[in-house]
């Protein structure tokens, strides 16, 4: 059986202009890197901008297992489907970490024969935007720790930095660190660490901005840290948004590339869903919908975390809505819901499926709670067996949802024709769309509201921290901002070990942060980190590259 890498390796594809050309773009219109990659002018949208939107579809899944479910290979082999099907389409999916790349998941271009590529570029470096972010975050960290040096002008209270710094790795040992150590001319010593850069407020900007000015506007609201006096000190306080926009300018630009099947791909931004937003950028998913007559898009993780905040924030903000919600799950997922060990999940076992069957219910409740139709698309493995498949169709025929296996790994498109017919389907079924809480809520009530409605949880409990934050957050004037909770992706409540439909619970809000310019309040939840850290045995370990350039080991 052939591996990801060499499927993709083994594929030829078309240059880049190809694609592009099917949706009517030039070459005139690209700024090209290299053969089969390129970034869309900004000039395309002013010829765009009057079009009318195509078809949107999200596509989401049940809480992820280390089981696997496939939601970006989903994604891809649907577009792929609706290419076949004669449909003008484009997919607009977020742009892989190296953290998880070198970690346990894995890239994110897709799988077996629904794949973006250049696979190897898309996860690897690819034009360069997570290291424009990473740049322009650390120097705004630069900046703001000269400043402290120089005299401190503004007087910064250095207990109260709350600016770390970024990198696009997992690495553990640098979650807490003491900087400034050396003597005087080396800074002044306080206790700081590293985030991830998927994590970092300016990849939420970048994702979220209507436009380059609206980026610059956004980077110059971000608070680094307050005064003694407990005011706020932002980029533009410390003159240096100029800088940061000067080095995103190329970053703001949607990527285009294309699926194994040559259907043009727009890849841009990246935040994880657990401990971001989890959205493509609003500029791709935009231009998107003016040059495709249908749109493909996924949110990270399970509906309770990149959905929801699709939906409640997203949309929010951009004024888009989806027209159908793909609900991804797999039976061998399922299984382990019900209780069954990894080991195990390749016996029949319809009891099992049947009792994980409670953590698909609650995310298709959740996504009719939004007012938007759903498509439940079971992920097919040679191991399921006809009864099993039957328990999930069953549930969705009491659900009121529409139903689809999808063979899109094994076969590409033509595995994901009966998913698509069931979307296209489904596009009549949209009723009133609505957000899960209101701007004019408290902050804690709009907590409450996420908490109760989409995890499930009888309630909220703050820490003493965290009602600090919250009295800050008021004092502030911040309290009409949307909120994006940031939380363990393997349950729906706050704890990894509640598998399927957790009852009787409370989630614990341990820390809140302003993110002024990306406009939304960060909620941390119980254990959540945002620098993740590598396994016993990371996938570093087993990728290669040939002296001849041939790339092995990446998945």
């Amino acid at each position: 059986m052939l591996t990801d890498v060499e499927i993709a390796q083994g594929t030829k594809i078309e240059k880049i202009t190809a694609a592009a050309s099917k949706l009517g773009l030039t070459e005139d219109d690209l700024e090209l890197y290299g053969k089969f990659k390129a970034k869309i002018s900004p000039e395309v949208w002013q010829r765009v901008k009057d079009n009318p939107n195509g078809k949107l579809v999200l596509v989401t899944a049940i809480t992820p297992t280390p089981a696997g479910e496939g939601k970006t290979t989903t994604s891809i082999g649907l577009a792929d489907a609706f290419g076949q099907m004669g449909r003008k389409i484009c997919v607009a999916l977020r742009e892989p970490s190296l953290g998880p790349c070198f970690g346990i998941k894995g890239g994110a271009a897709g799988g077996g024969y629904s794949q973006v590529v250049p696979m190897e570029d898309i996860n690897l470096h690819f034009t360069g935007d997570f290291h424009a972010l990473t740049t322009a975050h650390n120097l705004l960290a630069a900046m703001l720790d000269n400043h402290i040096q120089q005299g401190n002008e503004l007087g910064i209270d250095v207990r109260r930095v709350v600016w770390k710094r970024v990198l696009d790795l997992n690495d553990r040992a640098l979650r807490q660190v003491v900087i400034g150590l050396g003597g005087k001319s080396n800074g002044v010593p306080r206790e700081s660490g590293f985030d991830i850069t998927v994590a970092s407020e300016m990849m939420a900007i970048l994702c979220l901005a209507n436009d380059f000015a609206d980026l610059k506007n956004r980077l110059g609201k971000i608070i680094v840290a307050y005064t003694y006096d407990g005011k706020a000190v932002t980029a533009n306080d410390l003159k240096v948004t100029g800088s940061l926009a000067l080095l995103l300018k190329d970053a703001i630009k949607p990527n285009i590339v294309q699926t194994l099947e040559g259907t043009p791909a727009i890849i841009h931004g990246g935040p994880f869903a657990n401990i971001a937003h989890g959205c493509n950028s609003v500029t791709a998913t935009r231009y998107a919908l003016k040059l495709a007559d249908v749109v493909v898009t996924e949110a990270g993780f399970g509906a309770d975390l990149g959905a929801e905040k699709f939906l409640d924030i997203k949309c929010r903000m951009s004024g888009l809505r989806p027209d159908s919600v793909v609900i991804v799950a797999t039976v061998r997922a399922l299984k382990m819901h019900g209780g069954v060990d990894k080991k195990n999940l390749n016996a029949e076992n319809v009891e099992a499926v049947n009792r994980g069957l409670d953590n698909l219910a609650k995310h298709i409740e959740n996504i009719q709670g939004f007012g938007l139709p759903v498509v439940v698309a079971l992920n097919d493995f040679p191991t399921d067996t006809a009864e099993e498949i039957a328990a999930v169709e069953n549930l969705c025929a009491t659900k009121n949802v529409r139903f689809a296996v999808s063979k899109v790994f094994a076969q590409g498109g033509k595995g994901g024709i009966e998913l698509a017919q069931a979307v296209e389907e489904s596009f009549n079924d949209a009723k009133d769309f609505k957000f899960t809480y209101e701007d004019e809520m408290t902050i804690e009530e709009k907590i409450t509201a996420v908490a109760t409605k989409i995890y499930g949880a009888d309630g909220v409990e703050f820490t003493a921290a965290a009602k600090k934050h919250l009295a800050d957050i008021n004092r502030q004037g911040f309290s009409n901002m949307p909120i994006c909770i940031a939380k363990t992706q393997y349950s729906l409540s706050d704890d990894a070990t509640k598998l399927g439909r957790p009852k009787n619970f409370k989630v614990t809000v341990r820390e809140l942060k302003i993110s002024a310019g990306a406009g939304f309040i960060v909620v941390l939840l119980g254990s959540i980190l945002t620098m993740p850290g590598l396994p016993k045995h990371p996938a570093a370990e087993n990728i290669d590259i040939t002296a001849d350039g041939i790339i092995t080991g990446l998945f």
